[in-house]
């Protein structure tokens, strides 16, 4: 039974507020990430409904040319819902067409992102992120399946990035399965697939570009680097950009293709950055010299011997990394996913980037400029409270919104 909600944008276009945002101004460990929090007027009202219900942790969607909603289940695996509403469980757990018993859940993880092919109509190819244990230690995988044209099963796995860092043992500073990462989107401007990792609470991870974690990759369709990803001279040549702490969302701005990422901080400072190819993001939580952190991580506490606490974006030790758009006014509420609004049905908003978030149970809406800083910002209305899990634009062109409380909702513009 679907459940409508007429959402009024009245009170939401009256009200304007200046936030002063501390320690934004001068210092080179809080760089310029801040925004007015002005209201976002002119956007359309919505309606909204509830697609699915009762699902367990689902954890993204993505949809194919002919409107099939593919979804996934951190610890189930992928699903999809027909064109016609039914759903079938494709691949992951027992139950599934498929089984993958190397797919595990643990904490934060399990399976995560998917993506559907720039080519699905040729290829039927579908790409999901998850936790693999076919090695030890396990690891987090990007797999490949070709799914069927009833929407019955899939086959071919093929497992194009099989050395994503797992963190598989407990820490002071949480358990066995966190900071995964895990979202995976194929630009639709150079139709290459991008990867986020995360950092494991692992202090050394973000900086190694050895190893993939506290990252965002981009590969072809069977896992190979890119072109142009400037990695730097050593690293590994999958890495985009790297120095992140776990990143959850990325969307390629509509008028320049440009990749923009979410990502929540430590305690503080939950950042949306727009990337270039071989940037650092400026996350470095190991111990500097002469300071100490319980299993050599710094995230939590402090990585100087001033104890001031460690930047996301460490500019004062990394003055050329790459600048937040905004930085939740110094706040961390488990900012999520985001995607970028595309089309008049939204009216204002459109060409504006949602964002979501889990703690702070909203979904903010973000005006940039042309330089892809944030300029003004605004909360939907009208929606219920819940942890926003993923964003993404249907074929439709309205709003699909994962939550963790277990449902898929729809949100669609009045005309």
């Amino acid at each position: 039974m679907k459940k409508s909600t007429i959402i009024s944008l009245a009170a939401f276009c009256a009200v304007v507020l200046i936030a002063a945002v501390a320690g934004c101004n001068s210092s080179r460990n809080s760089p310029s990430g801040a925004a007015p929090e002005t209201a976002t007027g002119g956007g359309p009202a919505l309606s909204r409904s509830v697609l699915l219900s009762g699902l367990k942790n689902p954890w993204d969607l993505a949809f194919t040319p002919d409107g099939a909603m593919l979804f996934t289940e951190k610890c189930r695996g992928l699903s999809v819902r027909r064109p016609d509403g039914s759903v079938q469980r494709l691949f992951g757990t027992s139950g599934a067409a498929v089984v993958a018993a190397d797919l595990f859940c643990q904490g934060q993880s399990g399976m995560h992102g998917v993506a559907v092919d720039p080519d699905f109509n040729a290829n039927r190819y579908v790409y999901v992120y998850m936790a693999s244990k076919l090695t030890r230690p396990e690891t987090n995988r990007v797999v490949r399946l070709r799914v069927d044209r009833g929407y019955t099963t899939v086959s071919d796995r093929r497992d194009i990035v099989a050395d994503i860092p797992f963190k598989s043992k407990a820490n002071r500073w949480g358990g066995a399965g966190t900071h995964s990462g895990g979202r995976i989107r194929f630009s639709p401007y150079d139709r290459y697939l991008y990867v986020t990792t995360g950092d494991n609470h692992n202090g050394h991870l973000p900086q190694d570009l050895t190893r993939l974690g506290g990252k965002v990759l981009r590969i072809d369709r069977n896992g190979v680097a890119a072109p142009g990803n400037n990695t730097p001279i050593g690293g590994d040549p999958r890495i985009f950009t790297y120095g992140h702490r776990n990143v959850q969302g990325i969307a390629f701005r509509p008028d320049t293709g440009r990749p923009f990422i979410s990502e929540h901080g430590p305690g503080h400072s939950d950042e949306v950055t727009p990337l270039s190819a071989g940037g650092n993001g400026g996350w470095d939580p190991k111990p500097e010299p002469g300071v100490e952190c319980m299993n050599d991580y710094c995230g939590y506490t402090s990585n100087k011997r001033d104890g001031t606490p460690t930047p996301m974006t460490d500019l004062a030790k990394f003055p050329d990394a790459l600048r937040p758009s905004w930085n939740n006014n110094g706040k961390s509420e488990g900012m999520s996913p985001c995607v970028f609004l595309s089309g008049s049905q939204w009216k204002a908003w459109d060409g504006r980037l949602a964002v979501g978030f889990l703690r702070g149970e909203r979904i903010e809406i973000l005006e940039l400029d042309s330089s892809g800083k944030t300029i003004g910002t605004g909360t939907v209305p009208g929606l219920p409270s819940e942890r926003i899990r993923t964003l993404v634009q249907g074929t439709d062109g309205a709003l699909y919104v994962s939550t963790d409380g277990g449902e898929i909702w729809r949100l669609a513009p009045r005309p």
